[in-house]
């Protein structure tokens, strides 16, 4: 059964080539003033970062599209290695984190209840920073795409934010 699942999940990765150190990238992904600043689509804001960067921490954000009203998530986090690579898995939550159902939020059946995602750096010449993101378990090529292209929206901002720190 768990291979049957297995074969219909599908995962995605994007990778930039940043004009920062890798200091540089992993404060953009670790800290509260950061985060605020880069997280979420073009467009969107995102008022609320609690970070909790360490394995079995867990942070909690926010964004908001225009007019839109706050979409919260937990990011729990396993496998930390500091300005190489760490893993998290993202879920749906009220306010106070307590998790919540896709569905209950008017967000599509197909959105999967916890994505896993894998964030690694890597030092390249010139103060520059690869960066590679995956994300792993989407049931629905649409939710993927559009998860896509939230996640590259969002690295975009963070390209911004850091280049030429």
């Amino acid at each position: 059964m768990a291979e049957t699942m297995r074969s219909k999940e599908r995962d995605f990765t994007v990778t930039r080539t940043l004009d920062a150190p890798v200091e540089r990238v992993w404060r953009a992904w670790t800290t509260a003033e950061d985060v605020r600043r880069w997280w979420g689509p073009r467009g969107f804001t995102a008022p609320v970062a609690e970070m909790d960067v360490r394995e079995g921490g867990r942070s909690l954000v926010a964004m908001r599209a225009p007019e839109g009203p706050l979409l919260y998530n937990t990011w729990t986090y396993r496998n930390i290695v500091p300005r190489e690579r760490f893993e998290f898995i993202t879920h749906f939550c009220d306010a106070e984190g307590r998790t919540v159902d896709p569905v209950a939020l008017g967000l599509p059946a197909e959105l999967s209840r916890g994505v896993r995602s894998l964030v690694t750096l890597r030092a390249l010449a010139g103060g520059r920073t690869e960066l590679r993101v995956t994300e792993y378990g989407y049931t629905s090529e649409e939710v993927m795409a559009l998860s896509r292209q939230g996640l590259e929206e969002c690295l975009d901002k963070m390209a911004d934010l850091v280049a030429g720190s």
